[in-house]
């Protein structure tokens, strides 16, 4: 979370998709300690599953995202227009996928 905060917080887009890679990449690291806890047997087969599989699933949405981040036109807030944050732009790009259809 602290990864995605930073590289939001640094107003481009560029910079966000760095961290959402920074942040891909602690998906790999805890799946490694995830391993050598099952090795010392400080977590069950179960506790090492369900963790890996949260770890792939957060793993999966930070690559979809990434690749939606590079295909969009959103820049951040570095170049925002006139009275549109790069948090409007996000909410704008999303918000089709929310809407109801009729």
């Amino acid at each position: 979370m602290s990864n995605l905060a930073e590289g939001f917080e640094r107003g481009s887009n560029t910079e966000f998709i760095q961290f959402l890679y920074i942040a891909k990449g602690s998906c790999g690291e805890v799946r490694t300690q995830l391993y050598a806890a099952l090795d010392q047997v400080y977590i069950s087969n179960a506790e090492f599953r369900s963790g890996k599989n949260l770890c792939m699933d957060i793993s999966g949405q930070l690559a979809g995202l990434i690749q939606y981040l590079k295909g969009s036109g959103l820049k951040g807030e570095k170049f925002k227009k006139e009275n549109n944050s790069f948090p409007d732009e996000v909410h704008e790009s999303v918000q089709p996928f929310y809407e109801e259809e009729p």
